[in-house]
């Protein structure tokens, strides 16, 4: 089953085309990465799927919904984690967490034993009852991986989520991210880390200029030779699309 469906998604600001007539699907424990350049039109492409960016054309249905005329109900079911999250930084870490889990709704018994086992990994659970504004970048980072965590989203969608991270919190990041796919939910983040995205991902898709010039299963868009390989020979074409 489908959890993104991404259709014909354009969106211009002025009269400058940031995404031009995008489309993609991810399904239930599946991992996408979106690849492109800075300014290729995967964050703008991310915000409109979590709703915080209207756009001009197209379709976008998480769940089967579409974001524009249900946003709540999407976003009940999802979580989106910017590249530089802004967090609530007079709030201790764990009121932060518990003020998201309220938002969803988090029983008080699953969000305990989700806040303990994440933060505990993550390396932060002894910092919790300190203010976020003492933390430094990468414990804010792991502090907004749990609360995207924390509800066990359908769809997780995450830019740049790997970036400032430690070794051990990004192996365990991915750890979170199978785990959260086996129980049935699915998973759309950019990166530009293309050796962590080849070994993890299911699906890819290349973003050039706000084009799709490659989209499908990781071993059908890279066939026989790596995906550094491929962004590289299609970073150096002339526009052309190519899907699955």
């Amino acid at each position: 089953m489908s959890v993104l469906s991404i259709k014909n998604y354009t969106k211009y600001y002025d009269d400058f085309k940031a995404v031009d007539d995008l489309s993609l699907e991810i399904n239930q424990g599946e991992i996408c990465a979106f690849i492109g350049h800075n300014g290729a039109g995967k964050t703008t492409t991310l915000k409109a799927c979590a709703g915080i960016l209207n756009f001009d054309r197209g379709e976008i249905l998480i769940n089967g919904m579409s974001i524009k005329e249900s946003p709540l109900e999407c976003k009940k079911i999802m979580a989106y984690l910017p590249d530089n999250p802004d967090l609530y930084e007079v709030l201790t870490g764990i009121k932060y967490l518990n003020f998201v889990a309220d938002v969803y709704g988090v029983n008080s018994e699953d969000r305990k034993t989700r806040i303990k086992e994440l933060s505990n990994l993550l390396g932060i659970y002894d910092n919790l009852a300190q203010p976020i504004s003492t933390y430094s970048h990468g414990m804010k980072q792991k502090l907004a991986i749990i609360s995207a965590l924390v509800h066990k989203p359908k769809l997780l969608m995450m830019d740049e989520p790997f970036v400032g991270l430690d070794p051990t919190a990004t192996h365990h990041l991915k750890n979170f991210m199978k785990d959260l796919c086996s129980e049935g939910s699915a998973i759309f983040f950019s990166t530009h880390v293309l050796e962590v995205a080849e070994k993890l991902c299911d699906k890819v898709a290349i973003i050039k200029k706000g084009k799709l010039v490659a989209s499908g299963t990781m071993e059908e868009v890279k066939g026989r030779t790596s995906l550094e390989d491929v962004f590289l020979e299609l970073d150096s074409q002339s526009e052309e699309v190519v899907n699955d």
